[in-house]
């Protein structure tokens, strides 16, 4: 896993899917999408092709995963027969129109869909197309756009119970939402200085269009990042130390949103660093309190 991650975040991606193609060949087919498992930890794609076939395509990780993953879609309606992706309900309005001919069903985890000619997990499917991400380009996604004030600034500083460590505290971020219009992509009531001081409700159809209306967002490692990033929105992304893997924290940018800038924990824990580089990178980008994107 460590070698694959290292191969994945330099951009060595034929190494990278050499690394999956070895898990692949080595693993009990018996096992495959296994319903002892929970969903997160299932495999797959057994290996066969799409070309000609109907094909099943299964979102069984997180709304993010699902975005970030979403753009190979229309790569794949242009090999198979037919493409059926499971999707998280939340998610069938965004992905709507995304490639010509893609059915899109709610999933349901207590009645998922019966297989297909060809099944695959949606984060998968780069190592199944042997696709990089650089080969499709961003914006992939659309959204209706918002009226808000010149120069708004969209903020998510939370990212849930899974991972408490990759959210900053709010008493770090008051300078932050001095400088500009401040709206809050959170689910929840803040006393930060914001447009909605009662947060954003659930709705992924007006998340997404405060994401494009907005002109940056800042957000650490969740939903909306990669939301942002499938928009083509100008993104700062405040990662821990340690991130995900697919974000390098020894770069500024992303190979997989281009529109993403990246601001790392110089050490587990220290967000204040992260909230300095930002405040200044602000101070010198004046143009958010005069133009509108």
């Amino acid at each position: 896993m460590k070698m694959w991650t290292a191969a994945m975040r330099s951009g060595r991606y034929a190494e990278a899917w050499a690394f999956a193609e070895q898990t692949l060949a080595e693993r009990d087919r018996s096992t495959r999408d296994d319903p002892t498992l929970p969903y997160h930890l299932r495999w797959v794609w057994d290996g066969r092709p799409f070309e000609g076939r109907n094909v099943l395509v299964r979102c069984y990780h997180g709304l993010g995963d699902t975005i970030q993953f979403a753009r190979f879609l229309p790569l794949l309606a242009a090999r198979a027969a037919s493409v059926t992706v499971e999707v998280q309900p939340r998610l069938i309005g965004l992905l709507t129109g995304i490639a010509e001919g893609i059915r899109l069903v709610p999933f349901d985890p207590a009645h998922p869909l019966c297989p297909a000619e060809v099944d695959v997990e949606i984060t998968e499917l780069d190592f199944a197309l042997r696709i990089s991400p650089e080969e499709v380009n961003a914006p992939y996604l659309n959204a209706a756009r918002a009226v808000l004030p010149q120069g708004t600034m969209a903020l998510c500083y939370g990212a849930g119970d899974w991972d408490r460590t990759r959210s900053v505290p709010t008493s770090l971020l008051g300078p932050i939402c001095r400088r500009a219009p401040c709206l809050s992509l959170m689910p929840e009531p803040t006393r930060l200085a914001v447009l909605n001081p009662n947060g954003c409700p659930l709705d992924i159809g007006l998340t997404a269009m405060f994401v494009r209306s907005a002109d940056l967002v800042i957000t650490v490692d969740t939903m909306i990042a990669h939301l942002a990033g499938a928009l083509g929105r100008p993104t700062w992304l405040l990662l821990k130390a340690e991130p995900d893997w697919r974000w390098d924290p020894a770069q500024q940018t992303s190979a997989w949103y281009p529109s993403v800038s990246l601001y790392v924990q110089p050490r587990p824990g220290d967000w204040q660093t992260v909230v300095d580089e930002v405040e200044r990178d602000l101070a010198a980008r004046t143009f958010l309190m005069e133009t509108s994107v």
